[in-house]
């Protein structure tokens, strides 16, 4: 074997090494943080359990709170959408996948059934009652819409047995669905570290916590399947030698970092 193809060889075996102990790491990291964040969500949404319109968020909506429409809106979406963020923790690991494939499907059926038929529908009917003015309006205008269609997508991959891209959907979907936990991560930081009026701080917040996550989500998809190509199980491979040859001499030195 050539210099080349044993450095090539020896990359692709630490990859294949360093990547399944990484990816046990991360998938466990990533459920406990969203776990914790359903239960941080779960302590903010239990006071609206009392069903008064006097709680928390409530206080600012007293000029439109008597409206059926949106007191229906507003409950479907927070206790439906705090459902769709603990199903979700358990769609990303491979563990789950390989172990628990019924266990993933049912989780993924939930869902999917919950965003597409109750959290974005009423998440859109509240977006135009959306507090700080019509560019927040926007924003919120632009999510709903946008974490439904990443969802049915989602959906309608798996349907055709797009596996690869039915992954980037839902990481997508997902990335839009952690906006929530991210509103309010933004909101407490500028808060607290820096003096910003509070209608500039809930514009600023109401964009960043979706676009930031969107931008994070499509970079974490090129980055993981460059190298990488989707199995018929949904599981991942390293590309070939002979495909890795293809990248020399510019990429081969990416590949032996990754």
């Amino acid at each position: 074997m050539s210099p080349l193809g044993d450095v090539i060889e020896r990359s692709i075996f630490i990859m294949k090494f360093e990547r399944k102990q990484i990816g046990h790491l991360s998938s466990f990291l990533f459920c406990f943080l969203v776990l914790l964040s359903s239960y941080i969500m779960i302590r903010i949404v239990f006071p609206y359990m009392s069903w008064k319109w006097n709680v928390d968020f409530l206080l600012t909506k007293q000029f439109i709170i008597h409206l059926d429409h949106y007191r229906i809106a507003f409950y479907t979406h927070i206790f439906s959408s705090l459902l769709v963020l603990f199903a979700g923790a358990f769609l990303f690991s491979s563990y789950v996948l390989k172990n628990f494939p019924l266990m993933h499907r049912n989780f993924g059926k939930a869902y999917i059934g919950l965003i597409l038929g109750l959290s974005a529908p009423s998440g859109l009917i509240m977006s135009f009652y959306a507090n700080g003015g019509y560019w927040v309006k926007f924003s919120f205008l632009i999510l709903t819409p946008l974490w439904w269609y990443f969802t049915f997508k989602g959906y309608s991959s798996i349907r055709n047995i797009k596996i690869k891209e039915h992954k980037e959907w839902m990481i997508r979907s997902y990335a839009l669905t952690l906006s929530a936990i991210s509103l309010r991560m933004y909101q407490y930081l500028l808060s607290h570290f820096f003096y910003i009026e509070p209608e500039i701080q809930y514009l600023l917040v109401s964009w960043i916590s979706w676009v930031g996550n969107l931008l994070v989500a499509e970079a974490y998809i090129r980055i993981r399947y460059k190298y990488f190509r989707i199995t018929k199980t949904g599981g991942a491979e390293c590309i070939t030698t002979k495909e890795i040859k293809k990248l020399w001499p510019v990429n081969i030195i990416a590949i032996t970092f990754v």
